[in-house]
């Protein structure tokens, strides 16, 4: 069962940084990056602003690892780490994600 992983982090730099480094662990099989996100969300109740990028993992690893994993490497005190479970994918790419 695959299922994905959304990330924002600081910067693309670091997004490059710990995706490779969960894809060395074989913790993730595909990381995404989205460059130059605008953020803008409630921190202790004030409205603030801060570009950033996001991280969108493909992975079958054990979640509760990887979050694990992804809270040591990361920048952030708090990382906001979604699992987004997925309903179907096409057998051609679990097939092909499964060869050594």
């Amino acid at each position: 069962m695959m299922y994905l992983t959304y990330t924002p982090v600081k910067t693309t730099e670091e997004a490059k940084t710990l995706g490779r480094q969960l894809l060395e662990e074989k913790l993730a099989f595909c990381v995404n990056i989205i460059p130059n996100c605008s953020s803008i969300y409630l921190e202790k109740s004030k409205i603030k602003e801060s570009d950033e990028a996001i991280l969108i993992m493909k992975t079958n690893a054990d979640f509760e690892t990887l979050k694990k994993r992804i809270s040591e490497l990361h920048s952030y005190e708090i990382p906001a780490i979604l699992k987004i479970n997925v309903e179907d994918v096409n057998k051609e790419y679990l097939d092909w994600n499964s060869q050594p």
